[in-house]
């Protein structure tokens, strides 16, 4: 039987000028769909695990169209809620060189926002289930889909699903203060970790020391630290942390960290040069979610996940749309982007 893996969150519509336009510039916008757990939960259907996402989509074309961008990758869409108006929108300007990429939401009101407890039947969807995948924006869309976070987590784990979390601070969607109140309150349930090198220190005020990522100085005796810290405070069983060194919009080294409590894992860094690196972390959580749920070490673990999401950062859109084996090639050293015939 196919390990099945249960993603909760938000799935946007993406607008984007084309190329390197600016918005003021833009006369055309490319449309795709994608959303954090959405990207999770396509890159694991291309993984060859039962991958089933859930949200709340509105029933006209828009939102049938969102799943449908799902489905055509093996997606399970059928406990997808159908209800309200609108499909949140997310607008992206891609930066190049020192010109950082922008995001402007318009997501108020969507469907998801606007869900309730008896939208989602919980038990039923974990039925056979091994994992539940969120990150930190979903409980930030509203007070409503916090609880739903928190009661979806407390069912998971009276089923023994293992409960993964992408921390993902949004400051377009909350304040740090309250951020780290929610948070807080799921940490409890949650048994891997997955952070950026930023995102414990906007949420729990956990800083690395001797790191400075606007001039791109990430310290890997910092982040241990940090992982540590992370661990102690909310009991994990797991922590892993994404650290980019940002040359550039366009270059970035790019390397993790992951830590069980015992030994700290770090993979191998990349310098990427990067296409579209919106859902470069999205793809690492797939990629560490797949090795984990297989039962790879840390090491494999870790190796697997970063070279995902090194792959994921050559690719347009939010969706990762590479495989297993394109994974383990460029994880064995394959790295050269030579023409394969």
């Amino acid at each position: 039987m196919l390990k099945k893996v249960i993603t909760f969150g938000e799935l946007m519509l993406r607008l984007a000028p084309e190329g390197y336009y600016r918005f003021v510039q833009a006369d055309n916008y490319v449309a795709t769909y994608g959303g954090g757990e959405a990207n999770v939960a396509v890159s694991l259907a291309n993984f060859g695990l039962k991958s089933v996402f859930i949200s709340k989509m509105p029933k006209h074309e828009i939102g049938q169209a969102g799943i449908n961008s799902l489905r055509k990758h093996g997606v399970d869409t059928s406990f997808i809620a159908c209800g309200g108006e609108r499909v949140g929108i997310y607008f992206l300007e891609k930066g190049a060189s020192q010109r950082p990429s922008k995001v402007i939401y318009d997501r108020g009101g969507s469907s998801i926002s606007l869900a309730s407890k008896e939208d989602f039947v919980w038990n039923k969807i974990f039925e056979n289930a091994q994992w539940f995948h969120f990150t930190g924006i979903t409980p930030a869309l509203s007070d409503s889909v916090a609880e739903i976070c928190i009661e979806a987590c407390k069912i998971a784990k009276e089923k023994n699903l293992v409960v993964s979390c992408d921390l993902n601070y949004r400051n377009k969607l909350w304040s740090k203060q309250k951020a780290g109140e929610i948070m807080g309150k799921l940490c409890k349930y949650i048994d891997v970790c997955i952070a950026n090198e930023e995102d414990a220190a906007d949420i729990f005020g956990i800083k690395a020391k001797h790191t400075d990522i606007t001039v791109g100085k990430v310290s890997h005796e910092g982040y241990k630290e940090v992982a540590q810290e992370l661990k102690e405070r909310f009991n994990f069983s797991k922590v892993a942390i994404t650290l980019r060194s940002s040359i550039s919009a366009n270059d970035n080294r790019w390397s993790a960290v992951l830590y069980d409590g015992k030994n700290f894992c770090f993979s191998k860094e990349y310098l990427i040069h990067i296409v579209d690196r919106v859902g470069g972390g999205d793809s690492f959580a797939a990629g560490l979610i797949y090795s984990l749920i297989n039962g790879y070490a840390g090491q494999e673990a870790i190796e697997f996940a970063v070279a995902a999401s090194c792959l994921k950062h050559s690719i347009e859109g939010d969706y990762n749309h590479v495989s297993v084996n394109e994974v383990k090639k460029l994880v064995d050293g394959n790295a050269s982007g030579r023409v394969e015939r």
